[in-house]
């Protein structure tokens, strides 16, 4: 029992040393691009997030098609105790194509340890939501889920509140998954 927890106490301080490592050299890397390869980067993983998307459920292309326009962002959360973590997206109004670069935050507490890099996938039902989301940026409340996965998706044949929302992790689809605590903003310095 003892061996045990020196053990855990060790992993524990090693993730903490280990875990602000890795985010800051992730974030290094980002700061050192320049703005139109920020934006280059961030419409590649837009891209390629839907179509793993698309590829994974076939009624999220059909909400898509559907859609006035979309959103993507890609976030890394980190947790030691408490979770925290942010990321880079782009929201695109799908008839004109025109880009607004964003940033997301998230902020949590409870029992966790480790990383997570995952995918947010917003479809808009019209111009209104899309519009809102855009210029007054959006906070994820208690019950803001993404809705996805085997069962969720069969249920997920249309917007709720303007809105679909799925989330992807190397995993693929997420059923459920709690987006709560999530604010989402345009970023100024890439628009």
């Amino acid at each position: 029992m003892k061996k045990t927890l020196i053990y855990a106490t060790a992993l524990c301080a090693l993730m903490a040393l280990i875990l602000p490592s890795a985010d800051a050299l992730a974030e290094d890397d980002w700061k050192s691009l320049k703005q139109e390869s920020k934006r280059m980067k961030i419409d590649e993983t837009a891209e390629e997030t839907l179509q793993t998307l698309f590829a994974d459920d076939e009624k999220a292309k059909a909400l898509y098609d559907k859609a006035y326009g979309w959103a993507v962002f890609d976030n890394l959360k980190l947790a030691f105790g408490f979770s925290g973590g942010g990321g880079q997206g782009v929201a695109v109004a799908k008839e004109s194509g025109e880009r607004t670069y964003m940033k997301m935050g998230t902020v949590g507490v409870g029992l966790g340890l480790g990383a997570n890099k995952y995918q947010i996938v917003f479809l808009f039902q019209d111009s209104q939501t899309f519009n809102n989301f855009v210029e007054k940026g959006w906070q994820a409340d208690a019950g803001a889920t993404a809705a996805a996965g085997t069962h969720a998706a069969e249920a997920k044949t249309d917007f709720t509140n303007g809105l679909a929302i799925y989330q992807l992790t190397e995993k693929g689809l997420m059923a459920n998954v709690d987006i709560a605590g999530t604010k989402y903003w345009k970023n100024d310095k890439l628009n």
